[in-house]
């Protein structure tokens, strides 16, 4: 009905006014210090003119001038941030990014609202099920009238310009995030990958994003990785 999409009406409508005034699509609403097992950070908060989503941006040190800063964006994964799936490799991504940000002295986490690559986690769940009956999660999510990869990168533009970043290292092993980023205004100085640590669980899901994604991935054993 008309009344119960009038505060998404609301909202759309405040975010065009928002734009037209020139402010970016993002504002900052809260900060605190975060004292994290990998290190300190400051934590702020941030909501999305838009939607109302939340998205975090972790911040380690002083960002300076804003050029050559190391970087990660994080899309939310509550089964492998929160739960430690072995599904994924998305839990250890997050903890290699954040210590290696709290080994340099300076740098930038973003954790983006934009789980299971933007379809939600409930969709995700339901592609969890089709892969269980023998599909990768590329086709599971074309089964489900779903992009493999929906994530919008507009937004972590946003929350890098508004921490003041214009340059960064990106630690990802995705160029299609580079590509995202580059596109509204965020430069790339370099990629830097990740090795992730293969086991029985997660194999099939990274081969297919090396396969079918395009994610420069190096899967071949190594010593150091844990064994099944």
């Amino acid at each position: 009905s008309i009344r119960t999409q009038e505060p998404l009406i609301r909202s759309l409508f405040a975010a065009i006014l928002s734009a037209l005034r020139g402010d970016p699509p993002v504002k900052q609403v809260a900060s605190a210090e975060l004292p994290t097992e990998q290190g300190d950070f400051a934590i702020h908060v941030f909501e999305s003119r838009l939607d109302g989503a939340t998205h975090i941006a972790l911040v380690k040190g002083d960002l300076g001038d804003g050029h050559n800063v190391l970087a990660r964006v994080h899309s939310s994964c509550v089964t492998g941030d929160i739960f430690h799936s072995s599904r994924c490799d998305c839990g250890q991504q997050l903890d290699m990014a954040l210590a290696r940000v709290a080994a340099e002295g300076r740098g930038v986490v973003l954790y983006l609202h934009q789980e299971g690559r933007g379809i939600g986690l409930a969709n995700k769940i339901r592609a969890y099920g089709l892969q269980d009956d023998g599909l990768d999660t590329v086709d599971a999510n074309t089964v489900l009238g779903l992009p493999a990869d929906g994530r919008d990168y507009s937004v972590a533009a946003a929350l890098l310009k508004q921490l003041g970043l214009r340059a960064v290292r990106l630690i990802t092993n995705n160029p299609a995030k580079v590509r995202g980023l580059a596109a509204h205004g965020i430069v790339v100085v370099a990629q830097v990958p990740r090795r992730p640590a293969l086991t029985p669980e997660n194999q099939r899901y990274l081969e297919t994003k090396r396969d079918r994604m395009g994610h420069v991935l190096d899967l071949s054993p190594s010593s150091d990785a844990p064994r099944p």
